[in-house]
């Protein structure tokens, strides 16, 4: 890996943007290192999280336009569809949790990056920016799909047409990010969830996001049946075999992600 950082801590899988000379944006190579990491995390059954986050000023700052100038460079459409629609893609269908620790800027693809994680949280000095509109694109890698559902059409909308930069403690307040956390402890409270979540019942978490992402499309009556159906994969699991017995006998659960 020349453009990120992968390694495997325990039962989390970290996953570093690295290439904070220009901002952590991405280019081709950096984008199939960062697909070719998450393929791993979902294929791998020791992981049982995934923490992403990025190394110095900036989370990613999306797509670096230097490749998009660049007359031998792929186009807008090669761009999106083999780099930015699998990395969202495969965060939003792996049934493993997917923390995003937003250490800095998070801009254009970047901030839907972050937004397509199951739970986001931010430094305080972190900031969140769509930046399409500035160069007349569109907002792409699922932002026009997830943003609404965060923080309203009105929010979205706006975010989205004017380009404002916002604060990290303003996207908390929205509901676009679930914490911030001072600068001086940023690096481990936001590890600590990564690492809390690796030691639950994974597959029963797998069960609640899949549940989550189907919930959008379904009415209320289907979203029920769903719930049936995944409950009965739940209760198979080894995991809630070992939930309800250490709760019979007082004691702490030993998950197995099993």
């Amino acid at each position: 890996m020349e453009f990120i950082q992968f390694n495997i801590e325990g039962h989390v899988a970290r996953i570093v943007f690295n290439r904070p000379d220009v901002f952590n944006s991405m280019n081709h190579p950096m984008r199939q290192e960062v697909i070719a990491a998450l393929n791993e995390c979902v294929t791998n059954p020791s992981v049982r999280a995934i923490y992403l986050t990025g190394n110095g000023r900036a989370f990613c700052a999306g797509e670096d336009l230097q490749e998009v100038v660049d007359p031998q460079g792929p186009s807008l459409t090669e761009i999106i569809s083999t780099g930015y629609n699998p990395i969202v893609t495969a965060i939003r269908q792996m049934d493993k949790p997917v923390v995003c620790a937003v250490n800095g800027v998070a801009a254009g693809a970047g901030a839907n990056i972050a937004l397509a994680c199951d739970i986001t949280v931010a430094t305080t000095s972190a900031s969140f920016t769509q930046a399409f509109s500035k160069i007349g694109l569109i907002p792409d890698s699922g932002g026009t799909w997830t943003l609404p559902r965060l923080v309203g059409m009105q929010r979205a909308t706006a975010l989205m047409m004017l380009s404002d930069k916002i604060s990290a403690e303003e996207a908390a307040s929205f509901g676009m990010i679930w914490k911030v956390f001072p600068d001086e402890t940023f690096a481990s409270d936001s590890w600590a969830i990564a690492e809390k979540l690796s030691k639950m019942p994974t597959k029963g978490l797998g069960l609640t996001k899949r549940a989550l992402n189907r919930s959008f499309s379904h009415d209320f009556q289907a979203q029920l049946a769903l719930e049936d159906v995944l409950q009965s994969q739940a209760g198979e699991t080894y995991d809630y075999k070992e939930g309800v017995a250490a709760f019979l006998e007082k004691r702490k659960p030993v998950f197995k992600g099993e």
